[in-house]
């Protein structure tokens, strides 16, 4: 796998897990949950636990290609900031598409 194939993959898994939390009412996409709706606190949460495993992702596919470079606070700032942009079309779909029931 090449750095530009990996790099792909990263944005690709990201923009999944991003928007995972706003597509199911399952923690996870797994676990069932307690609620009807689940709460925007949990999906927060889930975010925030995926966004972590993406990066966990990305730093083993750097590994496996080469040197890792270390990052500063920066890079993990815009990042977050990514993610967050990423999430952007489930939160809309979840949350301010008018639904015609």
């Amino acid at each position: 796998m090449d750095i530009s194939v990996a790099s792909w993959l990263v944005i690709v898994i990201a923009i999944a897990a991003a928007n995972l939390p706003f597509f199911n009412e399952r923690v996870f996409a797994l676990v069932p949950s307690r609620w009807e709706s689940k709460p925007l606190f949990v999906r927060l949460i889930e975010m925030i636990v995926l966004f972590f495993a993406v990066g966990v992702i990305g730093f083993a596919l750097e590994g496996h290609l080469g040197n890792r470079f270390p990052q500063n606070w920066e890079f993990y700032a815009i990042s977050a900031c990514l993610f967050i942009v990423l999430a952007f079309p489930g939160f809309i779909l979840r949350y301010l598409r008018k639904r015609h029931d």
